[in-house]
């Protein structure tokens, strides 16, 4: 039996949804249109196709997990490259669902593992964490930049604000993962490693769920720390990284940066690369790939960090 694809535009208010058989439709997004669309699409054994888009699609996913329905949430990147490929200037919600649900017809993206209920409470605190940290980085620039007592004043106090909130969700991050039988030896594992410490554990945790199932170079292309070639003909481009999921890659680069300031094995490894002529900062990326690598084998093998584990 052929697979059925069903493409989905999905916007803050509804949901523009392409199937190959009944062709377009509008539905609000909302909880019980998204549970009745994905109830039908489980019965039909369809497959849904739709983009990561910032939290709007939270619904959708939900309604999905909770019916069983197979669908695979792309990289908006890759869903526009893939329409322009395909000779698709224009854009509109119509035609960005019937665009996603050629993509699944010719490309066939891998299913989106549904989140586990403790991992999906996770990353949602670790997220919250994030906003409230970039929040206050915005606050003590604010404060750097006015010299009035008053404004001082009030900016200090709502820093001290903010740290308590963060304090507080920390407290939650990790509360969660030492209720959980699944992720608290993932927690302690992880926090084996150079420069690993509890916020990058746990964001390890809930933003790659992918740790420890993948080869070594899957991972890194799925964080956005492989090297990515640009070579024409004679010339060979410098490599560079990008795509996969920014937070993880800007977690592991910290991690990274730790790491090869205390751990003898990471520090010498950078050292070797930036003697070598490399760029700092393409020296630490290096560096945050073999600290992927190493916590991707260690929860692959189920063993904490040593010095033999860096690879």
């Amino acid at each position: 039996m052929q697979d059925i694809f069903v493409g989905v535009d999905v916007a803050k208010d509804w949901l523009d949804v392409h199937h190959a058989l009944s062709g377009a439709r509008r539905i609000a997004n909302t909880t019980a249109a998204a549970r009745s669309f994905a109830a039908a699409c489980a019965k039909q054994g369809a497959w849904v196709i739709f983009e990561a888009s910032g939290g709007y699609d939270r619904v959708l996913r939900d309604a999905l997990e909770t019916c069983n329905a197979r669908f695979s949430r792309v990289n908006p990147r890759q869903a526009r490259d893939f329409a322009r490929a395909m000779g698709v200037i224009g854009k509109t919600d119509r035609v960005d669902a019937r665009m996603l649900a050629e993509l699944g017809i010719r490309l066939r993206p891998a299913p989106t593992q549904p989140l586990a209920t403790a991992r999906r409470a996770l990353q949602a605190q670790a997220t919250r964490r994030r906003q409230l940290v970039e929040i206050r980085k915005q606050e003590a620039t604010r404060l750097q930049q006015t010299a009035d007592r008053q404004a001082r004043a009030d900016i200090m106090s709502l820093i001290a604000v903010l740290d308590r909130r963060i304090a507080k969700v920390e407290a939650q991050i990790g509360d969660l993962i030492k209720a959980d039988p699944e992720l608290r030896p993932l927690n302690q594992r992880l926090q084996t490693a150079p420069g690993v410490g509890p916020i990058v554990a746990a964001t390890l945790i809930a933003e790659l769920s992918e740790l420890g199932q993948l080869d070594r170079r899957s991972i890194a292309a799925l964080a956005g720390l492989a090297p990515i070639a640009r070579d024409s003909g004679k010339r060979v481009g410098p490599r560079s990284v990008g795509g996969g999921r920014p937070i993880v890659r800007t977690i592991v680069y910290l991690a990274a940066l730790q790491a090869s300031r205390r751990c003898a094995i990471f520090r010498d490894f950078r050292q070797r690369l930036q003697l070598a002529g490399k760029p700092t900062k393409a020296a630490l990326t290096a560096t945050a790939r073999k600290l992927l690598v190493t916590l991707n084998a260690m929860l692959a093998s189920g063993t904490d960090y040593t010095p033999a584990a860096a690879i």
